[in-house]
């Protein structure tokens, strides 16, 4: 007996979306990863390669540096939203292809300088930077305009994993290799690694409206973010939930140090170990937000973050000592941290817009890197002035205050609609 003909149509939409996802879901995973390898070869790998081989610690502190492309990167979103550089390849892949490319030659242009000649490393890592956020944006906006209601939590574990796999493949895979075959090789396979997730782009389907410059791209602007209806409320989210982070994030590996736990495994712990956390972390994140709704679980994930600060707090006063305590407390922050990120990057990309969505999701991921880079700027001088017992604690009262605010921003939010839709 023939089937009846809705039940075959739905069948087929159901077969046809399930395709579809599952081709999105991999370019979003090779197009973040494609971001994760640079940026963790050079903020996480490089300053200890360089140290070792005989650069001075003023030297690569001048590598901090490196962030500013990442946290400016707003005031060029809406060119990235308007216009591509090679618009035959469509718009978004025409910002990915060729920065990828040039990214990963500016990379394997580093094989011919050593790990010791700051200067022309810096100057190397600074346009890698800056093209990687160029990229960074354009991708965003893919993510932001193919990603639905239902489809956002997954793809946005799939962005906080491929982020895990970047500190793996960028950054611990480097420092190994580093110490088996030397300099140029470990950055010369680097280089070709990163060139792998361009595989990506070749799948990535951008529709009509996308091509359209005339209809959606010349709309992109920053006043076009703050003039939408509760666009102030998500910014004040993305600038206080995580503010306490910072604080502790900025003394962890100091703190741990002093707590006598050896260099070598503070590297697998916040490399391998927490990279590894953060792919588990951002599949349970995935399931928790399709079973528990956004809010809920924003709300469980800031207690579970304040409890790790909590026990932190309790560690440097001596009421829970030993070494294993901070390592335990640093492992299971590693592991809230990358399903807060799949939290908050679904709450950004539902607050984004279909018009300009790389430039309000920059917008909103710009606003909450300022903030974590303030605290962990401060935190030092808060250590060295009253303590590690007091920088924790103060954490963890600004991660509870947070937490509170963020049920009222979100309660406001979800009474309402974040976004228009075209």
């Amino acid at each position: 007996m023939a089937a009846p003909v809705d039940t075959v149509e739905t069948y087929g939409a159901q077969t046809q979306s399930a395709r579809g996802g599952g081709r999105l879901y991999a370019v979003l995973a090779g197009l973040y990863l494609a971001q994760g390898i640079p940026t963790y070869l050079l903020l996480v790998a490089l300053p200890p390669l360089m140290r070792e081989s005989g650069a001075s610690r003023t030297a690569i502190g001048l590598f901090s540096l490196l962030m500013l492309p990442l946290i400016l990167k707003f005031a060029v979103a809406p060119l990235v939203d308007r216009f591509s550089p090679l618009a035959w390849l469509g718009h978004r892949r025409g910002w990915v292809v060729p920065t990828q490319l040039l990214v990963s030659a500016l990379i394997a242009a580093m094989a011919f300088f050593g790990p010791e000649q700051a200067g022309p490393l810096f100057a190397l890592g600074f346009a890698i930077a800056v093209l990687s956020s160029l990229q960074d944006i354009a991708t965003d906006g893919y993510a932001v305009r193919h990603l639905d209601a239902r489809s956002r939590p997954v793809g946005n574990a799939i962005q906080a994993g491929a982020v895990a796999l970047g500190v793996i493949l960028g950054g611990t895979l480097a420092l190994v290799l580093f110490k088996q075959i030397g300099w140029a090789p470990t950055i010369l396979i680097v280089a070709t690694l990163s060139l792998l997730p361009l595989v990506a782009a070749l799948l990535m389907r951008e529709d009509a409206s996308e091509a359209d410059a005339g209809v959606q791209k010349s709309r992109a602007t920053l006043r076009g973010f703050f003039s939408r209806p509760n666009a102030w409320v998500v910014l004040g989210f993305a600038l206080t939930y995580r503010a306490s982070e910072g604080l502790v994030r900025g003394m962890e590996g100091a703190y741990l140090v002093d707590l006598g736990v050896p260099v070598s495994w503070i590297g697998y712990l916040s490399g391998g170990a927490a990279a590894s956390a953060g792919l588990i972390g951002a599949v349970v994140c995935a399931l928790l937000i399709r079973k528990a709704g956004l809010t809920a679980t924003l709300v469980l994930l800031g207690l579970l973050r304040s409890l790790c600060f909590l026990v932190f707090t309790l560690s440097a006063a001596h009421v829970l000592p030993g070494a294993m305590v901070g390592m335990g407390a640093s492992a299971f922050q590693a592991f809230v941290r990358y399903m807060e990120l799949v939290a908050i990057y679904s709450l950004f990309m539902k607050a984004s817009s279909q018009d300009q969505p790389g430039t309000d999701f920059t917008i909103l991921t710009c606003a909450e890197l300022i903030v974590y880079l303030i605290g962990s700027s401060v935190a030092g001088l808060l250590a060295d002035h009253f303590g590690y017992p007091t920088l924790f604690g103060i954490a963890t009262a600004i991660s509870l205050l947070g937490i509170g605010l963020a049920y009222r921003q979100l309660a406001r939010l979800d009474r309402q609609t974040l976004a228009p839709q075209p």
